[in-house]
Formats: structure tokens, C-alpha cells, sequence
């Protein structure tokens, strides 16, 4: 049993989600969305080297020393896995754990908006999950892979950096590639994954312009790809892919936009009304015809109206769907303001 094990029974012991290890900080855990103290002696540099060397492999940690920077998985046995951050700041080193259920959520389970299920229909195009950091899209996404995985026979490979949920096989085929592990980059596991004849991907973040063509190569290809971006709405991600690309690039990536989007979810994590637990709200895009046009002219101040004409389609704005949790009574309305894109409607 690693030392550090100690921290993470207790985080689990108290149902947090997240625990923060920094130096000359006591340990702290996420709890509800909020950070809470650990009642433990407050780590120095030494300590904390001890922690965290342990778990990780002696070339990771040279790494994390050379560049400052360090992911990957680790298991605590059979008990549970934690996505693993460290990093090094202006007043020494830390590390974040992030809990990754060993039991992969449902779509019903989460209670998710039934045209989720629509996404495992497709046979090509692009799904985007986006949201802050803990706004849990892996999980989201991770029930719609499982979804795929139960009802389709299909080609899955997920790309990811680290691997976070592990699927098993069962009605389709599934392959997890780790990035620095079993692939150089997101890119080069993409392009991998069309060469394998892949029916879906999954790529942990599209974070750059080569990943992002890429993947719009795949979609032309009959690939359904579907990715992440740290965008809290859906005009700001398709401004974010946009504005990846260089002004005499923009008119073409439109114009792949236009033909491949499928969908994007934009989610966030609120606090319950009783302060027990978190929901999500969506904001939730699809395509219709129209969506191509608004796309190529760039128009993506036309999104909000689009989506609140295409309630029947399942689309729903992010304010939209934050008024209706409140009248469910799952929110108030002090956090549904913390949330809003149009504050003053909650205010």
C-alpha cells in the first residue's frame, strides 16, 4: 500500500470527488463543488516528494522534474483509479487527484437528455462535450461511448491523456490509447485510429490545429468523432475551432463545420438546491439544415435563437435549461446565476 492510499480512503471515505495536494498547504479534498481541509499536518517539500514520487515510474518522474508538468492514471488496486495531475507553481509543487468511478455511468444513470442516444445513431460527423475543468464531460461522454458499446456493433478507439474510463467490449470492439503511452500525440493517434479502420473515436481534447483537421478529415471519411474543448457555450466553441486556424484557412474550416457538426454539448455542474450532490445543466446544439448556412457565414450570434427554435429537435440554450431546474427545484437561484450567460435574468 502506497502512502498516499491514506489520503485517498479518506477522500472516498467523505465522498469527495477531487483531492489537492500542495506544499505548505494542508491536504484538501472537493466536496459538493467546494474544497474543505483535511484535518492533517500541513505538507512540506520532503513530504510531498514522498507522496508522489511513489506512484509514479522513475523516467515520469524526471519528467515532471524536467518540464514541470506530469498526467497519467494510477490504481489503488482493485478499489479505485484517480486521474493523476502534478504541476509546479511559483511557490513549489502539487499535485491534483481526480476520481474515476470504477462503475461507468449510464446515460440513464445520469439522467441525461434522451437525445444523447441520437449520438450513438450516427455513422459519421462530430459530437463536441465541452465545459470548464470538473464539469464532467468525461463521464458524460464515457456513458455515450458505453451507450455506443451495449447497442452498436462497432470500431471504438478512444484516445486520452491518460485513459480515464476503461471500457470492456461488448456488443462492439473497444481499443484506449494512451497518449505518451501507446501514441506520441492526440494527432498521431488519430491518424492512426482512421488508418484501423475505426468506426468511432473518441479524442481527449482537441486542443490544437492539426488534431482538429484531423478529426474533420475522419468525419469526411465516415468516422464519428467525438471530442472535447474547454468552451462554457456552443458559439464559444465553434469560435474556438475557428479561431485556431489562420485568416485564409477560416473559409474552409467553416465550411467542413457545415457538413460535419453534429452536435456539441456545453455542460456545467451545479450545486444542488440541498446541497447534497451536483446536476448537470446542458446546452445542447444540433444540426438541422439550417445550421450549415450559419456556420459558413460565421453568423454564431444566430445560435441562440437557433436553439430556442429547435426545442421540439432537443436543442435547449444553457439559461434555458438553468430556468428549468429551478422551477424543478433541483437549483436555486443564486447558483443558476454563478452559471448564466445572461446574468441579469436570474438576478
Amino acid at each position: 500500500m502506497a502512502k498516499i492510499d491514506q489520503f485517498f480512503e479518506e477522500m472516498m471515505r467523505q465522498d469527495g470527488s477531487d483531492l489537492h495536494l500542495q506544499e505548505g498547504h494542508p491536504p484538501r479534498i472537493r466536496l459538493n463543488g467546494r474544497l474543505k481541509n483535511l484535518e492533517l499536518p500541513v505538507l512540506t517539500q520532503s513530504g510531498l516528494d514522498s507522496l508522489l514520487s511513489e506512484i509514479c515510474g522513475p523516467e515520469q518522474w524526471r519528467q515532471y522534474h524536467r518540464t514541470g508538468d506530469l498526467d497519467f492514471a494510477y490504481e489503488m488496486g482493485d478499489k479505485a483509479r484517480f486521474r493523476a495531475n502534478y504541476f509546479r507553481y511559483s511557490d513549489g509543487f502539487g499535485a491534483i487527484f481526480r476520481i474515476v468511478p470504477s462503475k461507468i455511468l449510464t446515460l440513464d444513470d445520469l439522467d441525461a437528455p434522451s437525445v444523447f442516444r441520437s449520438f450513438a445513431n450516427l455513422r459519421s460527423g462530430l459530437v463536441l462535450v465541452t465545459g470548464p475543468t470538473g464539469s464532467g464531460k468525461s463521464t458524460t461522454l464515457a456513458a455515450i461511448i458505453d451507450y455506443v458499446n451495449s447497442s452498436k456493433v462497432r470500431k471504438i478507439v478512444t484516445i486520452e491523456e491518460p485513459v480515464e474510463f476503461v471500457h470492456r467490449s461488448k456488443k462492439s470492439m473497444i481499443t484506449h490509447r494512451e497518449v505518451g503511452e501507446d501514441t506520441a500525440s492526440f494527432a498521431s493517434g488519430l491518424q492512426s485510429a482512421i488508418r484501423s479502420d475505426a468506426n468511432v473515436v473518441l479524442v481527449g481534447e482537441m486542443r490544437d490545429r492539426e488534431t482538429i483537421e484531423l478529426a474533420l478529415t475522419a468525419t469526411e471519411m465516415g468516422v464519428l468523432v467525438f471530442g472535447t474543448l474547454h468552451t462554457n457555450s456552443a458559439p464559444k466553441t465553434l469560435d474556438r475551432i475557428i479561431d485556431v486556424f489562420p485568416a485564409n484557412q477560416k473559409p474552409q474550416i467553416r465550411s467542413l463545420l457545415a457538413v460535419s457538426l453534429r452536435g456539441i454539448v456545453a455542460q456545467q455542474l451545479l450545486r444542488s438546491a440541498d446541497g447534497k450532490r451536483r446536476w448537470a445543466a446542458h446546452e445542447i446544439l444540433l444540426y438541422t439544415p439550417p445550421l450549415s448556412g450559419v456556420i459558413r457565414n460565421g453568423d454564431t450570434n444566430k445560435l441562440i435563437s437557433y436553439m430556442q427554435t429547435g426545442r421540439k429537435a432537443g436543442m435547449i440554450t444553457l439559461d434555458d435549461c438553468l430556468h428549468e431546474m429551478i422551477q424543478q427545484g433541483k437549483i436555486t437561484k443564486e447558483e443558476a446565476h454563478k452559471k448564466a450567460q445572461e446574468k441579469s435574468r436570474f438576478l
